[in-house]
């Protein structure tokens, strides 16, 4: 192919390349997809299984796992210029702002090498107020990085977290090849809108990528925003799903959506846990509890919108649940941390290999006065480095439940 799309703005710029090659994109080039769907553009990335799609018709769920958060195209090459024709779906609130565009992360040899955004594409544009939403179709996008070193190097395409993103071509002016699997180890974690990256500016920038990268491991993130919620298809996914490393940060989701009583949570975690051991008897298991948010500390869910500033483009949440509610069994972020740290002793007695962590101990007190949520919810990019930083000196690091054993 020697035609080609005009650059994007805002990503490198160098001599025009001329002769391209075109790359069908396969599941041998992406890491962190759990499925990949061909579509009349090309193929869709997913973070869930068909199975599993087909046995939950949420559309909050749909969207979440259809977001490429940790998903990565992986080549070997020497190319010095990439283009990438993407079509994006983009969230629209109506009443409000546009939102930033999502950004691709370019990584050289595993070093930040350019970022990018893609133009065009459909518009999600949602109406809070009434909870309904349509599609504005628009056109197939490309971003292009020039300027990469003239040598054999890897590369990764990092797709953004927050953007449906289905991929259409890829051209290169050198050939590409799939990039060897190595001795990393492989790190598959479960969690909801913050561990799929709410708040971060880029896809290599939200915790779990930071985590995983100062960690050494591959990253499978099936962080689902709104939908960490123990069901058992998640189970199911985690529990098929090939890692040398397991985590699951469980209970924020649980008291958004009001979903349970404190009679099925616990037995919940045990089913949840039960199912990922039959794919992974002996494998390091973390169960992570919330974050801190003083928002659900003590006061039950469901949450709410709160518009008061919305048409500045300021959206922030509410708990609409009473405290007293405690008594009749609602969850708290402060009742869920005691359940789990109690399920989890309960159960290491049995299987050395389950672990704990208080997530306080990623952000807490101290944190929140430093930096605050800015819509009483999620994290911001400056806190999304901090929580991956400690969950990376805790959990990979020396004495930690993912530590590296000695060579």
């Amino acid at each position: 192919m020697n035609d080609r799309p005009e650059d994007v703005p805002g990503a490198p710029t160098a001599a025009p390349a001329t002769d391209w090659i075109t790359t069908p994109v396969t599941a041998e080039l992406l890491r962190g997809a759990l499925d990949l769907e061909r579509t009349e553009h090309g193929v869709l990335p997913h973070r869930l299984p068909a199975r599993a799609r087909a046995q939950c018709s949420d559309g909050q769920l749909a969207m979440a796992e259809a977001q490429p958060s940790g998903v990565r195209l992986v080549f070997r090459t020497r190319a010095t210029a990439v283009e990438l024709d993407a079509l994006r779906t983009k969230n629209a609130y109506k009443g409000a702002p546009p939102r930033p565009d999502g950004l691709y992360d370019l990584l050289v040899d595993g070093r930040p090498a350019g970022q990018a955004g893609v133009p065009g594409g459909n518009v999600l544009l949602v109406d809070m107020t009434t909870g309904t939403a349509e599609t504005l179709p628009g056109p197939v996008g490309t971003l292009r990085f020039t300027g990469l070193p003239d040598r054999v190097k890897d590369v990764e395409i990092w797709l953004p977290h927050n953007e449906i993103t289905q991929l259409v071509a890829l051209r290169t002016d050198a050939p590409v090849e799939p990039r060897p699997d190595g001795a990393r180890r492989t790190w598959l974690h479960h969690g909801s809108s913050i561990s799929q990256g709410s708040g971060a500016t880029s896809p290599s920038t939200t915790w779990p990528a930071l985590a995983a990268a100062l960690g050494g491991v591959e990253l499978t993130n099936l962080g689902l925003g709104g939908s960490a919620l123990l069901d058992p298809f998640t189970a199911r996914a985690l529990r098929d799903t090939a890692a040398d490393l397991i985590s699951v940060k469980i209970g924020i989701n649980l008291v958004n959506t009001d979903l349970m009583r404190l009679r099925a949570f616990g037995p919940a975690v045990h089913g949840f846990l039960d199912t990922v051991r039959e794919g992974h008897p002996t494998t390091p298991l973390l169960v992570v509890s919330p974050l801190l948010c003083p928002l659900h500390e003590d006061t039950p869910g469901p949450t709410v919108p709160d518009f008061t500033d919305f048409g500045a483009g300021k959206l922030r949440f509410r708990a609409a649940g009473n405290p007293a509610e405690r008594a009749g069994g609602k969850l708290t972020l402060s009742v869920i941390r005691d359940e789990l740290a109690r399920l989890v002793k309960q159960r290491a007695a049995d299987d050395p290999n389950l672990h704990h962590l208080d997530g306080r101990d990623l952000y807490g007190e101290a944190d929140f006065d430093e930096l605050p949520l800015p819509d009483q919810l999620h994290p911001d990019a400056a806190a999304h480095r901090r929580i991956g930083e400690r969950f990376a000196a805790a959990v990979f690091g020396s004495g930690g439940p993912f530590a590296a054993e000695p060579a």
